[in-house]
């Protein structure tokens, strides 16, 4: 019989926590729960003001009684004890001074935003789970906040070269104009020296073709780019010509991927699976001896 783990809070605590009230009730609003996340955030701040008083912060400085604060959780609202001090020089890292949200909450609402839900989708949505009112222009402060970090990622500045580059697109389903509708989202994956893999890029583009690769390959060059040694690419047409017109001296490979799904395409739908496993010994051949080896064992 498999023993059982050890606790991180005794049983004991948690008899005396849950003692004189309902077990069910400890998850409401309100509950023991909030009150714990109450005490443990109000224990942490002032924890924080310790340390900030005992440290180069602290000199000649003492505490000053505490102020009230209001903020949004994960569960609703909470009102928090905040600890201050005779030089106003404590700023909490749990809360910073003029945070109003707990850690989490923003993350909650990009997720919606990022399902498609408008603003007052997500106010209404809030309302209803956490009975919290937000407003519409505190969801877009939070949205646009994500997206200048967005826009920061998208032209940041990249390694002069890349040993490898994948490019390719995965089909994401995106909400569009009230629709779900299927879209591909073309994506740039680098390979460093060290073998550490970067994503370069994403972008969304309604019908693909060597001008847009064309394009992409120009934006990689004017963001730091001054070589790739390997690009991996599928089988579109024009794309190999693409990649060469703006780093010529780039070595252009079919993806093994696309090289195997086009040679099943010649093969009867029962036989595609020892075919395909035949197929696979030929590219994971160590070197070209072995390459050949497979393919003639293949051939017969």
């Amino acid at each position: 019989m498999a023993r059982r783990k050890e606790l991180i809070i005794p049983d004991a605590i948690l008899d005396q926590l849950l003692s004189g009230s309902e077990a069910s009730a400890a998850f409401d609003q309100g509950g023991l729960l909030d009150q714990l996340k109450k005490a443990l955030a109000e224990r942490a701040l002032n924890a924080e003001m310790d340390h900030h008083l005992a440290g180069d912060g602290g000199a000649g400085n003492s505490r000053n009684g505490y102020g009230r604060k209001s903020v949004v959780t994960d569960t609703g609202r909470m009102a928090l004890e905040v600890p201050r001090d005779r030089q106003a020089s404590f700023d909490p890292l749990l809360i910073a001074k003029y945070q109003r949200r707990f850690p989490g909450f923003d993350d909650k609402i990009i997720s919606m935003y990022a399902r498609g839900m408008s603003t007052r989708e997500i106010a209404g949505h809030l309302l209803d789970l956490y009975g919290v009112e937000v407003s519409p222009d505190l969801i877009s402060t939070v949205t646009d906040a994500v997206l200048d970090e967005i826009a920061a990622w998208q032209a940041r500045p990249l390694e002069p070269v890349y040993p490898l580059v994948f490019f390719d697109a995965l089909r994401v389903k995106i909400r569009d104009e009230g629709l779900v509708r299927n879209k591909a989202v073309h994506i740039a994956l680098g390979v460093r020296a060290d073998g550490t893999k970067e994503i370069l890029g994403l972008w969304l583009e309604q019908n693909e073709g060597a001008k847009f690769w064309l394009r992409v390959m120009n934006e990689l060059r004017n963001r730091g780019v001054e070589d790739i040694l390997l690009a991996v690419v599928d089988g579109l047409k024009g794309f190999p010509e693409a990649i060469v017109a703006v780093f010529p001296e780039a070595t252009v490979q079919t993806c093994i991927v696309h090289l195997l799904r086009h040679s099943l395409d010649f093969v009867s739908w029962k036989d595609r699976k020892p075919v395909a496993a035949a197929l696979k010994d030929i590219y994971r051949a160590v070197d070209p001896a072995a390459a050949e080896a497979a393919l003639a064992a293949f051939e017969a």
